[in-house]
């Protein structure tokens, strides 16, 4: 068992770290209102992240992925907030232009706290991506005989583990890159890129087939 959750965590690592929405949701964060934000932005998507895998447990995700209609409902509603928070990043880059123009706006239009949370969870819980990952990856590490419920706990928390601990450095490692790039107009840059890539992910994710 150890040598199967061995490699359940090297493979996963390469997921998570590998670029994404939910990076991209996280850099756009982290850009627009710090570390602290991006943080809470990122305990949210690692929570989306449980919510998919307690629904492949109980076999609701199975009927999304093998259910045409389900499918195509969830990742058109995921690509469309995808889009939207690109749109979203553009405009924020606009505000980071123009930074004396648009301070009192800026302060005024600061998420809370459960606003941050509810993008990172949304962003992960309305893309079915998620759910076809936990079906198709996971029993690829079971054996004949092993108590699948366990591993699956397991595997799952593992991944969480790792999920929250690298979104919480890249959020700092964007925030403190963004932090050196004092300049407006290299920050606005920085956010067009981003919300560029969120755009791309939502355009992506609704063409996107079983």
């Amino acid at each position: 068992m150890l040598g199967q959750l061995a490699a359940f965590t090297l493979a996963a690592t390469i997921v998570t770290i590998t670029p994404g929405a939910d990076m991209a949701l996280v850099a756009r964060r982290a850009m627009t209102d710090g570390w602290r934000r991006a943080s809470v932005t990122s305990a949210g998507v690692v929570t989306g992240l449980l919510v998919h895998a307690a629904a492949s447990a109980a076999g609701i995700s199975a009927i999304v992925v093998h259910s045409a209609t389900a499918f195509t409902v969830l990742k058109v509603a995921g690509a469309c907030y995808l889009v939207a928070l690109g749109i979203l990043t553009f405009r924020a880059a606009r505000r980071s232009a123009h930074p004396l123009a648009g301070h009192g706006v800026a302060e005024g239009s600061l998420p809370s706290g459960r606003a941050s949370f509810v993008q990172g969870f949304l962003s992960n819980v309305l893309n079915p991506k998620p759910a076809i990952f936990y079906l198709a990856f996971l029993p690829q590490f079971f054996q004949p005989g092993d108590p699948v419920v366990v591993l699956t706990g397991i595997m799952v928390a593992i991944h969480a583990v790792i999920g929250i601990a690298w979104l919480f450095t890249w959020a700092w490692l964007v925030s403190r890159a963004s932090g050196a790039l004092a300049r407006p107009r290299w920050r606005a840059a920085l956010e067009r890129v981003t919300g560029c890539v969120l755009v791309a992910l939502g355009l992506r994710l609704a063409v996107t087939s079983r």
